[in-house]
């Protein structure tokens, strides 16, 4: 591969590109000071990149490396643990991270994570799932955009510079039913749940651990294998931000999912 493709950055797993490689622009004191001094500047926007699986890494790398005067690859991650302490020592305009990776850590949690510490940290969520639930969901993780990996790379670059900009950008091919979900959330047409990005499976799960229920009786009356069950169950504590059962039936009885 062209070694100077994305900018000149090489594969990392926990750490950030080493001195001498990657020269790094002195950390900016503000998100806002370097977003502007990036549009007055002109230069390219300096891109952090986070992807479980290295070849999707070197595909955008690819992907992206015709666009050298507009895109600059300053480092890439397998892991979101990894990428925060790079995130905080190179201070990027963007980091552009896939939504779901291994590990205990989501592209989601990273996100929220990286906005937690660093109000204004601009973050797009890339991802595979044309879901309205995703978008959802990283729109309250504090995404900046949420983006297929299908989309062009000319509208991948373009939505870039707008989210650099300060912009919430969505794909293109999910924008409309976007808007449409949202408007059936608002008037109540969904399941329980759903907008706090629980899916259907999940809301039902959640209704039965409200009552009681155990991860056996729940797969019986849902004819589920009882580690299916777990999986949803796991994947309500995420999205609830609780840590057991107890805080999920809290979090539904709360915000009225469940009476």
């Amino acid at each position: 591969m062209d070694s100077r493709a994305g900018g000149g950055s090489r594969t990392v797993r926990g750490r950030a590109n080493p001195p001498g490689r990657t020269k790094q622009e002195p950390k900016p004191q503000s998100r806002q000071g370097s977003q502007d001094r990036q549009a007055a500047n002109g230069r390219p926007l300096r891109i952090i990149l986070v992807d479980d699986h290295e070849m999707v890494l070197e595909g955008l790398k690819a992907l992206l490396a015709r666009f050298r005067g507009r895109v600059r690859i300053v480092a890439q991650s397998v892991s979101a643990d990894a990428a925060e302490p790079m995130v905080a020592a190179l201070d990027p305009d963007l980091v552009v991270s896939d939504v779901r990776l291994r590990g205990s850590v989501s592209g989601l949690d990273l996100c929220r994570r990286l906005v937690e510490t660093t109000p204004g940290r601009r973050v797009v969520l890339l991802s595979a799932y044309d879901d309205e639930q995703y978008l959802f969901q990283a729109l309250r993780a504090g995404a900046a955009g949420y983006l297929l990996k299908s989309i062009d790379r000319e509208e991948l670059v373009r939505m870039l510079e707008r989210a650099a900009r300060g912009e919430t950008v969505v794909d293109p091919s999910m924008a409309g039913r976007a808007v449409a979900s949202a408007a059936r959330l608002q008037a109540g047409e969904f399941w329980p749940g759903a907008h706090l990005g629980l899916s259907q499976r999940e809301s039902e799960v959640l209704g039965f651990l409200v009552s009681g229920l155990s991860n056996r009786a729940i797969a019986g009356k849902l004819v589920l294998g009882e580690e299916t069950v777990k999986t949803h169950v796991r994947s309500i504590f995420r999205k609830l931000s609780v840590n057991d059962r107890a805080g999920a039936v809290a979090v539904a009885l709360r915000e009225g999912i469940f009476r």
